[in-house]
């Protein structure tokens, strides 16, 4: 036991002096408590925003030159880089492949406890061989406490293959160094029950992951003002959302919207740029494809040919 990393000077470790009674409050209070220490994430995010500014660039400009985002994370850290990266295929119609979550376990650490195996560096790393990682990608390791050996273990294989390399950690750099490209610390404070990262570790874990996979998805064009116009219509919801996209954005009727949307091969995309520039589906498609997709720069040469 003399071997266990002392932990207990962490900031994500550390007791929270506003909640120290938090057994004796009253619900409503308990609620109130949570709300005002919740108002620390949008300081923290405040406080990283050009780490994140950074992370955004460099990640675009890599998924742009067919490199893939990986995030490597073990127990709640882990199971919010999962949930980002199984929501960009839907959002922004993505290869399964071009965003991926690695968490420690596997697919069964999501449902399941796996805590124990956050333990093994070598685990970490060997995710990292198992995706064949190279220079053209980007590795984002998740750890509240900025501890986590699995983490760090695959941060030290990615960046031993040449991958960009990203922290996200909810600690100071001088508790917790991580050698990486950019080191993005979110600084929640010690949390209202102690130790316990799922609260304002976690939320400001899924804001800046929010903000980083969505900055990338602009930058690669696929949004247009502030619609998904590369949203995947599967089912009816985002069939609806792809109707009034149409409407809203070229001023026809639902009617008309549905069968330029159906024209399209239900690409919201492509049937914008069909409307607005007079072009069949299958000359659109090449136009987008010459511009990687970025509907702005297809409608640019189309008026400027």
């Amino acid at each position: 036991m003399e071997n266990i990393q002392q932990r207990g000077h962490l900031l994500t470790e550390q007791i929270n002096p506003n909640s120290k009674n938090l057994d004796q409050l009253s619900t409503v209070e308990l609620v109130d408590l949570f709300n005002t220490e919740d108002a620390q994430t949008l300081k923290a995010i405040a406080q990283a925003r050009v780490e994140l500014a950074q992370a955004i660039d460099v990640t675009s400009k890599s998924l742009s030159q067919g490199g893939r985002l990986f995030y490597v994370g073990a127990g709640t850290s882990g199971r919010l880089g999962v949930l980002d990266a199984a929501e960009c295929p839907p959002t922004f119609c993505t290869p399964p492949d071009m965003v991926q979550g690695i968490i420690a376990g596997g697919a069964g650490a999501l449902v399941r406890s796996s805590e124990n195996l956050e333990d093994r560096p070598q685990d970490g790393a060997e995710a990292i061989a198992q995706r064949q990682v190279t220079e053209k990608d980007v590795v984002v390791g998740i750890s509240a406490g900025g501890t986590t050996p699995y983490v760090h273990g695959a941060l030290n294989a990615a960046k031993q293959r040449g991958a960009t390399t990203i922290a996200m950690a909810c600690v100071p750099a001088e508790q917790v160094p991580m050698i990486v490209d950019i080191d993005i610390r979110l600084l929640t404070g010690p949390e209202v029950l102690a130790g316990s990262t799922r609260l304002k570790a976690g939320t400001v874990t899924k804001m800046a992951l929010n903000i980083l996979s969505t900055g990338v998805m602009v930058k690669l064009g696929k949004v247009y003002g502030n619609r998904m116009i590369d949203v995947s219509v599967t089912n009816s919801k985002l069939y609806d959302r792809a109707l009034r996209i149409l409407e809203e954005l070229t001023e026809l009727s639902r009617q008309e919207s549905a069968q330029l949307l159906d024209r399209s091969g239900k690409q919201v995309k492509l049937a914008l740029l069909m409307h607005w520039t007079g072009v069949d589906a299958e000359a659109g498609q090449l136009l987008l494809d010459n511009h990687q997709g970025n509907l702005r720069a297809a409608l640019e040469t189309s008026k400027n040919p």
